[in-house]
């Protein structure tokens, strides 16, 4: 492996088109007077891909990243052939984050949380003396959980008690890495009131979420993966979204791809998919609202205990904002679907028995959406289809490996107050 050089980059608002430096943890332009998204633009125009001894990092021309992290590994693409033939789809590839050793797949969390987790981590100085924050509704904990262990990064993670089930791993954790839980019954948007409620101490800061360039550059790399091995970008674009994160990236990617050159003009319809019946950003899709439409927040709850897909149930997500997933949809002529508990479980099945591999919940809820679409003739049955599996193999990993929980540190009321968190959170990296 080549002595790593810092990526070169600058940093451009959506809503103004104004450029300007990174100087360190940046997450918008103070400068605009409307909420919008902060984009990276590369020096390298042309993707040059590193070695695979690079794992994740074989992408790095296009991660706003200072530095490489061990234990990465690269999301994996190859041409489906029984679910292809099924769906009676000339060319559908599957984009795989997870583990199946029989496609080189090696993420040992199964998720592609890995690629932000990777990317965000290096974009951290390795002189910040503070700690980050990270909320999540159980796969992205479990990500920057297992990189920060291994690079001994200090993390505090916020994540909703109902879902500590999501916080598994192959081994002990380094004790650099902390978890507090919203009580149950809460759910994602409890756990980034909490997060929100520690980060009023100094001693921390904030990941970002979608508002990080380093998180959304490293869910493109699914798009850079596809794209790379197909030799072309793909015509449509299916994945499940939560927040819409993954989505907003994939279409980051396709532009810079576009600017290359290298492989065609297309810009690729995205079909994204919710899990029913919490579907926030499909109702306002529907109804052609930039803004979120009112959600009593006891229904939405109750909503979230209902589907099989946790991780999709972002109440606030980064939809109407410049660069977010309105814009983004609007710009590829892309399309909200849905799909329920029973479709989503008939398609992991039917996904497991043709390709050989377990996927998780969200996946499922892509795959499904992918069948009704193709079934209802939505796809050009000659074009490039990509399907994102965002999560997979775990049901095989733990089967091959022992397991430990990531246990709490403490458990907070949903009303708890701010002073209560700080006390108790600063306590926990007191040295």
């Amino acid at each position: 492996m080549d002595k790593f050089q810092p990526t070169n980059y600058t940093l451009m608002c959506v809503a103004n088109g104004r450029q300007f430096e990174d100087t360190g943890w940046v997450l918008e332009d103070r400068t605009c007077e409307q909420p919008s998204l902060v984009r990276a633009i590369y020096e390298n125009k042309r993707l040059t891909l590193k070695g695979d001894d690079y794992g994740f990092y074989k992408f790095c021309d296009w991660l706003p990243i200072k530095r490489l992290l061990k234990g990465s590994a690269a999301p994996v693409t190859f041409r489906s052939e029984k679910l292809a033939a099924h769906l009676g789809l000339k060319n559908l590839y599957i984009t795989l984050n997870g583990y199946s050793p029989k496609h080189g797949a090696k993420m040992s969390t199964c998720s592609f949380k890995e690629t932000e987790a990777y990317s965000v981590c290096g974009r951290m100085g390795e002189e910040e003396k503070r700690i980050l924050v990270v909320a999540s509704a159980g796969n992205t904990a479990r990500a920057f959980a297992k990189v920060c262990s291994e690079n001994n990064i200090p993390l505090l993670l916020s994540v909703p008690a109902d879902n500590l089930s999501a916080l598994w791993f192959e081994k002990p954790l380094n004790p650099c890495v902390k978890l507090i839980c919203c009580a149950e019954g809460g759910d994602y948007f409890d756990a980034i009131r909490l997060g929100d409620l520690a980060l009023k101490s100094p001693m921390f800061y904030a990941e970002g979420g979608a508002k990080n360039i380093a998180r959304r550059d490293g869910m493109a790399t699914t798009v850079l993966s596809a794209t790379t091995t197909i030799g072309q970008i793909p015509d449509y674009y299916f994945q499940a979204v939560g927040s819409g994160t993954g989505a907003i990236a994939a279409w980051e990617a396709n532009q810079r791809l576009i600017e290359d050159g290298s492989y065609g003009n297309t810009m690729m319809k995205l079909m994204v998919s919710q899990n029913a019946p919490f579907v926030p950003m499909y109702d306002a899709w529907r109804a052609d609202s930039r803004a979120m439409l009112p959600y009593d927040a006891d229904k939405a709850r109750r909503d979230v205990m209902i589907i099989d897909a946790k991780v999709l149930s972002n109440r606030k997500p980064p939809y109407g904002l410049r660069g977010g997933l309105y814009d983004t949809l609007k710009a590829t002529d892309g399309e909200i679907l849905v799909a329920t508990n029973a479709q989503a479980r008939k398609a992991a099945k039917l996904f497991e028995e043709l390709e050989g591999i377990d996927i998780h919940p969200a996946a499922a809820v892509a795959t499904a959406t992918l069948i009704k679409a193709a079934q209802d003739g939505k796809i050009d049955p000659e074009k490039i289809v990509m399907l994102n599996i965002t999560g997979a193999g775990e049901e095989r990993f733990k089967r091959e490996h022992e397991i430990v929980y990531l246990q709490p540190e403490k458990v907070f009321p949903l009303d708890v107050e701010a002073d209560e968190v700080i006390a108790a959170v600063e306590e926990m990296f007191a040295e």
